[in-house]
């Protein structure tokens, strides 16, 4: 058992991957645990289950579970707009063809979970770099927004899907409801209940050794570009709800497993976020690699109705993947510390592996679907 799942994994570090963890968990049990490769190239150190990693837009899931554990309560509404609650998103501007203009619409909740209010990821637009200067490199998260909306929208909120800065504002939103730092918020609401010991939105500098060594493939190998969260960690008091969270696979499995089992959320609140939320003009730019299989629900890639795609999630920027299951009780994740992965496509196909190995046996599908999607056979 298991034994296209492992290959597949190995096959990435063919391809230059340093190394990877993977945890498969079946109806609330370990299916399979299974690392390979190095964590630590320089000094010959195995992978060893335990490593913490910056693990990116995989943080993006669990901001998005801390702000509907808000809207469970009755603190706010996803057609709210956001200026109710955050005074400098009220009058946009929006880039058009005819110069910028001011925006129509307004930004809704809603926007900010769907990728669709208009942001872009430039972290280093004219204002941010002014947050970043006038804040003396600190810019604590409620602040950088002020900045934030001083920037030209890309496109009138809620006319297309864009990868953007959004879960980074739902931070700070989360701030804005519940008076408190988006971290603490996180850590009394989702990390201490759950036992996720070694997961944080807010690293002190004395634990930064602690992080495995992290990677880029750059001209064909994995170079070391050290342990900091690159780009999206903006200033020392900036917790990035989008890509700011530090964890490990046991820790992660606990969040994956907490939503699954409804710990965290109610089962209809699960419903609707792994439900899709795109119309079909927004489905034009909708970036996810696969798109035959998968839509966006709120903050994560959904199944559209493609009986091939069971689970939803989402992955990070160093090639960390999260699948949750419903139907058939699985969790998988994938922890990997490499920047600009040469694996990077292919880890979305991680869930219908697992779903494979544990429930229907359909592996043929998948390779075929590795071959005419992504050109990859293995």
């Amino acid at each position: 058992m298991f034994e296209y799942i492992k290959k597949y994994c190995d096959s990435f570090l063919e391809l230059g991957v340093p190394g990877f963890d993977l945890a498969v968990y079946k109806s609330g049990e370990c299916a399979l645990r299974y690392m390979n490769g190095y964590s630590d190239i320089e000094n010959k150190i195995k992978v060893s289950g335990k490593e913490r990693y910056d693990i990116y837009s995989c943080s993006k899931p669990i901001t998005c579970v801390a702000a509907l554990q808000l809207w469970e309560k009755g603190l706010f509404s996803l057609e709210d707009k956001l200026s109710d609650y955050m005074p400098e998103f009220e009058k946009m501007t929006v880039i058009t063809e005819n110069g910028v203009k001011p925006a129509e619409n307004p930004i809704r909740i809603k926007h900010l979970f769907e990728m669709t209010a208009g942001f872009s990821y430039d972290h280093y637009s004219p204002w941010l770099k002014k947050a970043v200067a006038e804040t003396n490199g600190r810019c604590p998260t409620r602040e950088v927004m002020k900045y934030l909306a001083k920037e030209p929208l890309q496109f009138e909120p809620g006319d297309r899907w864009r990868y953007s800065l959004c879960h980074d504002v739902l931070a700070a939103f989360i701030e804005v409801i519940t008076g408190e730092k988006f971290e603490k918020y996180v850590k009394i609401n989702i990390f201490d209940p759950l036992g996720m010991e070694n997961s944080t939105f807010m690293l002190p500098d004395s634990e930064l050794t602690t992080i495995s060594p992290q990677y880029r493939f750059k001209n064909g190998k994995a170079v070391n570009v050290g342990r900091k969260i690159d780009t999206h960690k903006m200033g020392s008091e900036y917790a990035s709800g989008g890509a700011g969270c530090i964890s490990t696979v046991d820790d992660y499995v606990k969040f994956l497993e907490g939503v699954r089992t409804y710990k965290l959320l109610k089962p209809e609140t699960v419903k609707l976020m792994m439900t899709d939320r795109l119309s079909d003009h927004q489905k034009r730019t909708y970036t996810d690699l696969d798109l035959t299989g998968y839509s966006y629900g709120l903050g994560v890639r959904c199944p559209k109705g493609d009986k091939r795609y069971t689970d939803f999630g989402w992955a990070g920027t160093a090639c960390s993947y999260l699948a949750i299951d419903m139907e058939n009780e699985i969790s998988v994740f994938l922890g990997v510390h490499l920047l600009s992965s040469p694996a990077q496509n292919f880890i979305s196909m991680l869930g219908r592996f697992a779903r494979a190995e544990l429930v229907d046996g359909e592996f043929e599908s998948i390779r075929k679907d590795l071959k005419e999607i992504f050109n990859y056979t293995y």
